[in-house]
């Protein structure tokens, strides 16, 4: 099992930056791939970055060239540092860890979310 925890969260202005981190503990392997995810009410869950244990990055279309994410490996943590946030970026923000695992195969791991809210 892996448990993920986020933090970060909170109310900021438009224009203003917000640094979530997500904490991963447990039964992590050393090849996985860690996603950031957001919801907003009454949309669909949206990837919006993704990292490997190798340090490749991609991001959704919505948010390149503001977010960026990034890994410390040693420290089983992940940042997705969000900058010249809109409106539009308000949802919940879930960690999620996927990795293939010996016995259960593709296994998908999700933090409880936290909450980013942008005023304008």
């Amino acid at each position: 099992q892996v448990q993920l925890v986020e933090s970060g969260g909170g109310l900021v202005r438009a224009g203003g930056s917000l640094r979530l981190s997500c904490a991963a503990s447990g039964n992590i392997y050393s090849d996985n791939i860690i996603n950031w995810y957001r919801q907003a009410p009454g949309e669909q869950r949206e990837l919006v970055a993704s990292i490997s244990t190798s340090g490749t990055t991609s991001y959704g279309n919505t948010v390149k060239g503001r977010f960026t994410i990034s890994r410390d490996s040693a420290k089983n943590t992940v940042s997705l540092q969000m900058s010249s946030l809109e409106p539009e970026d308000t949802a919940v923000y879930y960690c999620n860890l996927v990795q293939i695992e010996k016995l259960s195969g593709p296994s998908n791991y999700w933090g409880q979310g936290t909450q980013v809210t942008v005023s304008s």
